[in-house]
């Protein structure tokens, strides 16, 4: 039944009169009645406007200035040199080897070899090096995209059938671009049985592929796969050259990093672009907006010590002053010092110390006032000493990671370090011994009284007496005078002559060397005093803005007499009745002394 009239001839939707629902009920599923329509729009409130960079993801200064071309590679001037010959006399090898520490650029670095493998432009239609930003396919290949580029990692497909899936793929030729490109990132961690079957495509390829491999254990890649590649050692970015570089970045973030700063970044980064990028992204978080990042900053941020300290640290280790020692540890360890990274600084310091020895300052690559401080101490200590040291100090390094207290670990480096410091070689004790001298040493050991009595007396009494040392001069004139005492003519002349004092204190002289010193000036006055004190000198030659040296003391003091004689009136008076007569040689006279009368001898009687 129903209630359309079927006899209409028209359908129940024809019938236009019917509304469509009644407004007044609900809805079938219980939505309420529609709302009138209002009669006027309301006027539209506009959204507030974002704020500028919100809502957008930041992008971290590793990717955001990751190289686009192969001139923005830094520090890879070598590899850049042999590829551009390459491309340009068509000599291009089927199959490249990169390799290289952490953040080089390898992974950069094989995507730019994909663009120019397959660089097409308006203008280049090649194999080129010449990249562009408009290039057919560098988009795709950048963005790991490309159908004819595979990137791959071999940390995670380290199977034979993943080498399979590329094996079977490599007989077809290109879809878009020139060449099919296989990228393998970290190839090492295949296994031996994907070598296996990667090497005979590699030996026999078809010539639309090239394979491009990074790693970073070049040692773990069979050599039947190396020697079938193009090999290029990525080499760690030199720190003077990463300094500018993360100049040049900041500046284009609108900040500034203080050199210091950014030296300190460089050394962290150990040579990585990447690390680097990473550490001034930190960095640059903790800046004032308008202010430089302060050098300080970026320390307490690494957690490291001042290198000068360090050094000075070195320094007072190597001389056997223990507790000079400890207390400039505590003080680096108070203001938030890592024991381990200063227990690898000294062997920094010890192996600059050791290179500066055979090489020169120059072959440390520290700044120039560091290099000279630990040459001159390289001068001063024996090659076998520096050897000694830097096996200790490894052994001390170990200790103090396990120790359950670093800090006093560390201590105990030092007074272990420090006693044996000046301590004989094995062949020079044997030699002392067998021509019965004193074996000498142990400067660091407490002078005085100090606990163990019957170990201390048994200890005297087993070795010989050393002989009487001079007591310490106590001014830059008194080690003259000494060394005039010494009978040592030639030494004396020249320190007087060349010698320009910065600063000095017992036991360290440092000093600005006049044009024309003798080069082994400092090793002979440290050598010579410490043989008259018997205690260690450092002696440092660091070319920093010394004062006069004695000679242009008693010059100036000459000038200055000269200059009184020829204002006194009555000299000017004579100099004035001869023309052309001038003051000669001017000479202090003893004062006249007044002999005593000498009595006559009182007549005598011949009788």
């Amino acid at each position: 039944m129903t209630d359309v009239d079927l006899d209409s001839g028209d359908p129940p939707w024809a019938e236009d009169d019917a509304p469509e629902r009644d407004e007044n009920t609900d809805d079938m599923f219980g939505a309420p009645a529609a709302a009138p329509e209002p009669e006027a729009d309301p006027v539209p409130v506009a959204a507030p406007a974002p704020t500028e960079g919100e809502g957008e993801a930041y992008t971290v200064l590793a990717r955001k200035y990751r190289p686009k071309t192969f001139e923005d590679l830094i520090g890879q001037e070598a590899m850049v040199r042999t590829l551009t010959n390459a491309f340009s006399s068509g000599r291009i090898a089927h199959a490249f080897m990169l390799t290289g520490v952490r953040g080089v650029g390898k992974t950069t670095t094989a995507r730019l070899l994909a663009r120019a493998l397959n660089n097409q432009t308006d203008v280049i239609d090649k194999p080129s090096l010449e990249l562009t930003a408009h290039g057919r396919h560098d988009a795709a290949i950048m963005a790991g995209q490309h159908m004819d580029v595979m990137e791959m990692d071999a940390a995670s497909h380290t199977g034979v059938n993943d080498i399979r899936d590329i094996l079977e793929s490599v007989r077809y030729g290109p879809v878009e671009a020139r060449y099919k490109v296989y990228v393998l990132d970290e190839v090492h961690m295949l296994s031996n049985q994907a070598f296996n079957a990667l090497l005979k495509t590699l030996e026999e390829p078809p010539p639309h592929a090239k394979f491009i491999f990074a790693t970073t254990e070049i040692r773990k890649v069979p050599v039947t796969i190396l020697s079938r590649c193009q090999r290029f050692d990525l080499r760690r970015v030199e720190p003077e050259i990463l300094v500018e570089h993360l100049a040049r970045i900041a500046g284009k973030e609108g900040m500034k990093v203080e050199d210091d700063a950014l030296a300190l970044i460089a050394r962290a980064a150990e040579g990585s672009v990447r690390d680097g990028l990473s550490l001034l992204d930190q960095a640059l978080v903790q800046g004032e907006k308008g202010e430089p990042v302060a050098t300080e900053i970026v320390r307490d941020m690494l957690g490291l010590a001042d290198r000068s300290q360090t050094i000075a640290l070195f320094e007072q280790i190597m001389a056997g002053r223990t507790p000079e020692a400890i207390e400039t540890f505590r003080t680096l360890y108070g203001y938030g010092a890592d024991p381990v990274q200063v227990t690898n600084d000294l062997l920094e310091h010890c192996h600059a110390a050791s290179v500066a020895k055979m090489l020169g300052p120059n072959a440390t690559r520290l700044p120039n006032d560091q290099a000279q401080r630990l040459a001159a101490m390289g001068s001063q200590v024996s090659a076998g000493t520096l050897s000694r040291t830097w096996s200790m100090l490894l052994k001390a390094l170990d200790e103090v990671r396990r120790a359950p207290n670093p800090a006093d670990a560390v201590e105990m480096a030092i007074v272990r370090l420090a006693y044996a410091a000046d301590l004989p070689g094995p062949e020079e004790a044997l030699k002392k011994l067998q021509g019965g001298e004193p074996l000498g040493g142990g400067s660091g050991a407490p002078r005085g009284g100090g606990g163990g009595g019957g170990g201390a007396s048994a200890q005297l009494a087993a070795r010989p007496m050393a002989a009487p040392s001079l007591p310490d001069p106590q001014t830059f004139e008194a080690v003259v005078a000494l060394i005039g005492e010494k009978r040592e003519i030639a030494l004396q002349m020249d320190v007087q002559r060349y010698v320009r004092p910065v600063s000095f204190k017992p036991g360290a002289l440092t000093y600005e060397p006049v044009d024309g010193a003798p080069a082994n000036l400092a090793t002979r006055l440290s050598s010579r005093l410490k043989d008259w004190t018997g205690r260690q000198w450092f002696v440092v030659a660091n070319g920093q803005g010394g004062g006069e040296t004695l000679i242009e003391q008693e010059k100036k003091a000459t000038a200055a007499i000269r200059a009184g004689v020829e204002a006194d009136p009555f000299v000017k008076a004579v100099l004035e009745a001869f023309p052309g007569a001038v003051v000669g040689e001017i000479k202090t006279l003893a004062p006249s002394v007044e002999m005593p009368a000498i009595p006559d001898e009182p007549d005598g009687d011949d009788d």
